[in-house]
């Protein structure tokens, strides 16, 4: 009896990672919007549980006298299309979308942004940028 009822469980944790689509597990790092280098611009990621939960999280280190802002939010299951973060600390909320490599900000309806503010310092004179970020472990 505990041996098919430990196979159940198994079962049932293997099919909701297959349902969950998710590209990954585990954490990844993220910078979509650039900013300059050292001006204490939040460091993000976003980790997904193996049950498709996606979390996504925030460290900032105040650069005069490096106190410490973090928060992490649980943002549902895993969605393709868009998913919304809301961040309570300075409450900002942003939509994105992201695969295996990437990660994207994108508007409600999971299009793809592109700003300014996305393109790296190299690039300022561009215009605007695809708001994307590699994803760093």
């Amino acid at each position: 009896m505990k041996n098919i009822f430990s196979l159940l469980i198994f079962c049932i944790s293997i099919l909701s990672f297959a349902q969950s689509g998710a590209p990954f597990t585990g954490r990844r790092d993220f910078n979509i919007e650039q900013g300059a280098s050292g001006s204490g611009t939040p460091a993000y990621y976003l980790e997904v549980k193996s049950n498709g939960d996606v979390y996504f999280g925030f460290l900032q280190i105040n650069q005069a006298d490096g106190t410490q802002t973090k928060e992490e939010i649980n943002a549902g299951k895993y969605n393709s299309k868009v998913m919304k973060v809301h961040f309570k600390t300075y409450n900002e909320t942003f939509y994105v979308k992201f695969d295996k490599e990437k990660i994207y900000l994108t508007d409600e309806n999971g299009n793809i942004k592109k700003s300014e503010d996305c393109c790296p310092v190299s690039e300022m004179g561009k215009g605007s940028c695809t708001c994307e970020s590699t994803f760093y472990r």
